[in-house]
């Protein structure tokens, strides 16, 4: 009983990481310009979990 609580609570969580990980990879491989190279940037966005995609679209994105 007491996991399936934790599964259903751990479920939104894991969404939004997805979904966030999906969209910065989307963003990554369609701009054509970042602060650094991308294949760090793939790196970051995968391996770090929630906080790689935060840093990708705070530090990663060139503007112009």
């Amino acid at each position: 009983m007491e996991e399936s609580k934790l599964l259903l609570l751990l479920l939104p969580v894991f969404i939004i990481q997805l979904g966030l990980m999906i969209f910065a990879l989307v963003d990554l491989i369609k701009i054509p310009y970042t602060n650094g190279p991308k294949w760090m940037w793939g790196v970051i966005i995968v391996v770090v979990n929630i906080i790689g995609p935060i840093l990708y679209f705070v530090i990663g994105r060139r503007n112009y």
